[in-house]
């Protein structure tokens, strides 16, 4: 009876793992893509989001890697607290604002956007990220680095916060009067809300 048993525990921890791993084949690719270009691409060139990215570029120009560090230390502390000043003036800001009306205009299939500058530093954000330097992730430099028209699609995992299998679309953001890259936006995609 126990060998049956743990037989049959063994099948199905390989049919789960072979479950994980189809998902994570990102499937859903073209249509995030879609999704992109009809509900977020139209608003990337709003000076909401344009003023935003370029003043945090300016404001941050002189930090240092150690600064960085510190900035990003801080916010993880301030996340894992639940609030901080850091955290409260980036959700406060007029960027920030502006994201969480496009999530809500948008509807259940957005999980999270948020905005990062020429660091990688969050500018802007619909909720709070866990951390706040995202330039050592792919999100950030397969994208920003990368130059115009960079886009990253990640793979679909199952996300633990919001209960659902999610996809990640990364995209560099330009300036519209130059065409140069001044930062980039990630938004977190609902796969299971995908028509």
């Amino acid at each position: 009876m126990k060998t049956k048993l743990c037989t049959a525990l063994a099948v199905a921890a390989l049919a789960f793992t072979g479950l994980a791993t189809d998902l994570a084949a990102n499937d859903y690719e073209p249509q995030i893509r879609a999704a992109f270009e009809a509900k977020i691409k139209p608003w990337l060139s709003d000076p909401a989001v344009v003023e935003a990215i370029k003043a945090q570029n300016q404001k941050h120009a002189g930090l240092s890697d150690a600064d960085v560090d510190a900035l990003d230390k801080d916010w993880r502390a301030q996340a894992e607290a639940g609030n901080g000043p850091l955290i409260d003036e980036v959700l406060a800001n007029a960027l920030s604002s502006f994201l969480k009306s496009k999530k809500s205009e948008i509807g259940s299939m957005v999980t999270e956007m948020f905005v990062m500058d020429n660091l990688g530093l969050n500018v802007g954000q619909s909720d709070v990220t866990s951390d706040y330097m995202q330039g050592d992730e792919a999100k950030w430099q397969k994208t920003y680095p990368a130059g115009p028209g960079a886009v990253f699609v990640d793979d679909v995992e199952f996300d633990d916060s919001t209960e659902s299998f999610q996809s990640q679309i990364s995209v560099t953001v330009t300036d519209p009067a130059t065409g140069e890259p001044i930062g980039a936006i990630t938004i977190g995609v609902n796969v299971e809300e995908l028509s």
